[in-house]
């Protein structure tokens, strides 16, 4: 659900023209999550595609307190778990910006539905909820597309893509070099881009694993959360 409303913040379910159905519907995504994030999610992803690396601008990138402090196996192992506090509390530290309506919006939506939840069936389903969402973006296979999309494996490559079968649970999130090229085509026909351009793709590094890839990151002692290009931008850069 996570990945749907990634999908969702391109405007790629109802098109550029219904802006604010595409809003409205990843709110309603935004339900089994248990915690609202949608609006929130909207603003700041719009950022990690304008200013990708983007130091101050794009909170994808890690904080200086990740890089170092968890830079042990053991360490990085819990920063995989932890992963879901750290995308909520980075932009914060990184690039806090204004409460909007909608976001008030979302967390209206969600605490009515939670509470809902609750009077009609008790805590078991609202904790489910939570500890799902804990699971699914900690430590779990295909939270590995967080490590896989943009950490730098190979020096001087710094977008990867994976062509696996989870693709097909993760609205072909996989394809994330194709995604960046062209972040308005639907995840469903981002197979066909690499199709149509092969030449532009074949030959870019790929993983062929995403657990594989958890495996590596935590293995390897020259990765750790440092292991991004981040970008000084020069000027001024226009906030939402």
């Amino acid at each position: 659900m996570t990945l749907a409303i990634h999908e969702v913040s391109h405007n790629t379910a109802f098109g550029n023209s219904k802006a604010m159905w595409n809003r409205y519907f990843a709110m309603f995504a935004n339900l089994p999550i248990g915690l609202p994030y949608s609006a929130s999610f909207k603003r700041y992803h719009l950022d990690h595609h304008r200013y990708l690396g983007g130091d101050g601008i794009d909170v994808d990138i890690p904080t200086e307190f990740e890089g170092w402090f968890f830079c042990t196996r053991f360490r990085k192992f819990v920063w995989i778990i932890l992963q879901p506090l750290f995308y909520a509390v980075r932009p914060l530290c990184i690039n806090p910006k204004p409460v909007s309506q909608l976001e008030l919006t979302n967390v209206a939506v969600q605490v009515i539905f939670d509470i809902l939840l609750w009077w009609m069936w008790g805590a078991k389903p609202v904790v489910y909820m939570l500890a799902g969402s804990m699971l699914g973006m900690g430590l779990h296979p295909i939270s590995g597309h967080f490590i896989a999309e943009h950490y730098m494996f190979l020096k001087g490559h710094e977008t990867y893509s994976y062509y696996g079968c989870l693709n097909l649970l993760t609205f072909n999130v996989g394809y994330h070099n194709e995604h960046h090229d062209f972040p308005s085509i639907p995840g469903r026909r981002l197979p066909l881009v690499k199709k149509i351009a092969p030449e532009y793709y074949d030959d870019l590094p790929q993983y062929t694993s995403w657990v594989r890839v958890l495996y590596d990151f935590i293995m390897d002692d020259t990765l750790s959360p440092y292991s991004r290009i981040k970008r000084k931008l020069k000027g001024d850069v226009k906030q939402e």
